[in-house]
């Protein structure tokens, strides 16, 4: 994949996705379309049930659309199969969550490495890797700390760690700082900032217009399409 800054990374057009039970149908995404260029941070916003986790989901890779077209750094995935959207997700893309997800019984460590079990080839230097990701996020004094002895801002930013351990160029945040007070938020947006200095690209899907103008960019989503009226975010 192309490393060149200011190129799409995402490339989206028309995006549906209505999801079925029965003879029920709920329409979720109508249309929706974005590009975002490397190295970029933006945030996307709406209600509840407008249609950013789907939209997220779509872009992750963890979900397929009905309708439309996606490019992932100039590939389009479109119609990707769980293999190949799989080794994608692995290699260029990182998530962070509004839950933390880790496992309560492994140390910060263990829970960095936890996305290398699963890589077809186990690397060699995986808790070199761990541990430097730990130090990115200023946590390479609690690497031997479980979840139940760290504060929530601490936990998010394990997961965020886990997140880099393979590099990605791509970071996608549905709601992360979701569970955290103000102050753990605003050193999580803060550490995002870093991460995208580093040259990174962040897409963030949040409901909180205060965390959304942290970002360069907001776009606002509203019945499964993002409004076309972008607005640049403020300070």
């Amino acid at each position: 994949m192309s490393d060149a800054p200011g190129t799409p990374v995402i490339s989206a057009r028309d995006l549906r996705r209505t999801y079925r039970s029965g003879a029920a149908e709920t329409t979720v995404l109508r249309g929706a379309g974005l590009d975002v260029r490397r190295g970029e941070f933006v945030a996307i916003t709406g209600a509840s049930g407008s249609g950013k986790s789907t939209l997220m989901n779509l872009l992750g890779l963890l979900d397929q659309p009905d309708a439309g077209t996606y490019l992932l750094d100039g590939l389009d995935v479109t119609r990707a199969d769980d293999d190949a959207r799989s080794t994608l997700r692995s290699r260029h893309i990182g998530f962070v969550f509004q839950q933390f997800h880790l496992m309560e019984r492994s140390t910060a460590l263990e829970n960095v490495m936890l996305p290398l079990l699963y890589a077809a080839d186990e690397p060699a230097d995986g808790e070199a890797r761990a541990r430097a990701a730990l130090e990115t996020v200023g946590l390479g004094h609690r690497l031997t700390h479980r979840p139940g002895e760290l504060s929530g801002g601490e936990q998010q930013r394990v997961a965020i760690a886990r997140a880099l351990i393979n590099d990605p160029s791509l970071i996608l945040a549905d709601e992360p700082t979701g569970n955290l007070d103000e102050r753990s938020g605003a050193e999580l947006l803060e550490l995002l900032r870093s991460l995208q200095r580093s040259g990174r690209t962040i897409v963030l899907v949040t409901h909180d217009p205060s965390v959304a103008a942290k970002a360069d960019r907001v776009l606002v989503m509203r019945d499964g399409r993002l409004d076309a009226r972008e607005r640049s975010a403020a300070g």
